[in-house]
């Protein structure tokens, strides 16, 4: 079995897939970056031409064609829209499967972490420490606590789930919409002990068609669904419309689940308090709106890359050497367990 990876691995990874996979070859091939999006590196050495395996970030336009033998890709994102959308999945010999539930637990860190920072008024108080300056009374005239508040989920998923735990934990009041509000379940992975797999944390559940009600009941607002044709601009004016002028939008989904122009004329207009995005349309491109009693919206990863000009090469190397030693071996673990039996046919996930 020859395995391809995209992604980086250290000692310690190597050693776990050795042990799971003695008879394994492993290959780093070459890739090129198109664009400016490095989750999906073109493979451009011809050594994968007999791999039976791709393991990481990969664009799947003429993946079938330049490795003919192939027959999994395993993707280290939960997203898989990007392969649908290709003609991978035409070729009926391949197996695409994701990363769904790893990510869940740290970017549900991620998410409190914002509402953290957005309700004790962080950046206002790192901005005086900076300046040496002591804002102590505008800095509390602007703080609340998250005990009490409501959180709005759209896409009630393993991310939605592991933000809806810390929530709780919080004092938070949770509402959670999701494709099919009756089923409460989660039927994916989840890490043991984290997220809401039985669905018991919400105070309401609601469908897609309710979505203007869910913002109008939520202080913040987490965007965690999969991109699909039925998410497409989910939200726009009229749920924009609809929320408070408190309210706070944080989206860790795909940039195209959000009306990003409608997006910028609620924040321009104060109809929304503010917004922090981790993804955006396109990613990493962006004029930066207008966020009221601010001089700038807070697009955290992606955007503040391109502002900075830094190269996606340095943030490939940033990432990976911040990135918790247990992912690794849970996607190992996903490899060592799934590789044999029958792969032919196609799977859409």
């Amino acid at each position: 079995m020859k395995i391809a990876y995209t992604v980086r691995l250290n000692d310690h990874h190597r050693d776990i897939i050795q042990q799971a996979c003695p008879e394994a070859e492993m290959l780093f091939p070459e890739t090129r970056i198109d664009g400016n999006n490095p989750y999906r590196p073109t493979l451009v050495d011809p050594r994968i031409g007999d791999c039976d395996v791709i393991l990481g970030h990969v664009n799947p336009e003429g993946l079938a064609q330049a490795a003919p033998q192939l027959k999994w890709v395993h993707l280290t994102s939960a997203g898989v829209d990007h392969v649908l959308q290709s003609d991978l999945l035409d070729h009926g010999q391949i197996v695409v499967t994701n990363s769904s539930g790893t990510s869940a637990p740290w970017i549900g860190e991620y998410v409190i972490g914002v509402m953290l920072q957005h309700s004790r008024s962080l950046k206002v108080a790192m901005r005086a420490q900076m300046r040496g300056e002591w804002f102590h009374q505008q800095v509390r005239t602007n703080c609340h606590s998250l005990r009490g508040k409501t959180l709005g989920i759209v896409g009630y998923g393993s991310i939605g789930r592991a933000s809806a735990r810390l929530a709780q934990a919080f004092g938070m009041e949770v509402l959670a919409l999701k494709r099919d509000p009756s089923e409460h379940r989660d039927p994916g992975w989840t890490l043991s002990g984290m997220g809401d797999p039985e669905g018991s944390i919400p105070a309401r559940w609601f469908g897609p068609d309710e979505r203007v009600e869910l913002m109008k009941r939520s202080d913040y607002i987490v965007v965690a669904p999969p991109l699909t044709a039925a998410t497409r601009n989910l939200l726009g004016a009229r749920e924009f419309a609809a929320a408070k002028p408190t309210a706070y939008v944080i989206n860790v989904a795909r940039g195209e689940v959000i009306d990003q122009d409608a997006l910028i004329d609620a924040l321009k207009s104060q109809r929304l308090c503010g917004a922090c995005l981790d993804v955006t349309t396109p990613e990493r491109h962006i004029d930066v709106p207008y966020v009221r009693g601010e001089t700038d919206v807070e697009f955290l990863r992606p955007c503040l890359r391109a502002f900075r000009r830094e190269p996606a090469a340095l943030h490939e190397r940033s990432r990976d050497a911040q990135c918790d030693r247990s992912r690794p071996r849970l996607l190992v673990s996903s490899l060592a367990n799934n590789y044999g039996g029958n792969h032919a046919g196609s799977q859409r996930q």
